[in-house]
């Protein structure tokens, strides 16, 4: 999909972000204008403190940004309060991290069944874990699973509300390359077939090939964007 035959889901104008401690200042957005289709897969990448991670955590309305707007479908999200992003967060957007944050004493399908209790427009719990190839395995505690295996029950609680967008902070990075593909199958097969946004954050340039749009950060800028035409399946990565 591309952004001239769909709507956007997300614009950032003049982004900036500054932490200070002190004296002390950080800048971790310099200024980023960007535009992310909706139905697209966005893969981020670059170093370190390069304002990857920042980025994400305002489109998610986790944090502000110190200067500019961002825009989520038309709504200006810097213009929220914080009921407002909250309400945002909740209806609208997914969270995938490193680490998958299951509760231990809940089987797979209760860990997703906390979403779905409280999500608007729920899939079935069944349904989601179905969805990233586990349905067989929804009685199973996350000790009985293995690590991708709980990779991909958080990605099953994270569509379980059917959000829009999901943001997903190196996904794959506790994982080797067999498990890190299946958890980017997972991942894709949700877009394919929800129509979901997708913005992974990654230090595998590997990964970039699923995308239809790579952004290298470096510095707190985009450095430059590339437009990929033939996004690969993740079977497909040389990692």
């Amino acid at each position: 999909m591309r952004a001239g035959d769909t709507p956007l889901a997300f614009r950032a104008i003049g982004l900036s972000k500054v932490y200070r401690t002190g004296e002390t200042e950080v800048h971790a957005l310099r200024g980023v204008d960007l535009e992310i289709a909706a139905g697209d897969v966005l893969v981020l990448l670059g170093p370190s403190g390069s304002g990857k991670s920042t980025l994400l955590n305002i489109m998610g309305g986790l944090d502000r940004p110190t200067g500019g707007q961002v825009f989520f479908e038309g709504e200006e999200l810097t213009g929220l309060d914080d009921a407002g992003l909250t309400r945002f967060r909740r209806s609208h957007v997914g969270f995938i991290f490193q680490f998958y944050n299951l509760i231990p004493s809940l089987t797979a399908e209760e860990n997703v069944r906390l979403v779905t209790d409280i999500a608007e427009r729920p899939l079935d719990p069944l349904a989601a874990l179905e969805l990233v190839g586990l349905g067989d395995r929804r009685t199973h505690y996350p000790a009985q699973l293995s690590g991708g295996e709980q990779q991909r029950v958080a990605v099953a609680r994270a569509i379980a509300k059917q959000p829009e967008v999901l943001l997903c902070d190196e996904p794959t990075g506790a994982l080797d390359s067999a498990t890190g593909v299946r958890v980017l199958e997972a991942l894709v097969r949700v877009n394919h077939e929800l129509g979901t946004t997708l913005v992974i954050i990654t230090h595998n340039s590997g990964i970039a090939a699923i995308a239809d749009k790579v952004l290298h950060f470096l510095d707190g800028r985009i450095a430059r964007i590339e437009t990929n035409d033939n996004p690969v399946d993740p079977a497909g990565i040389v990692w």
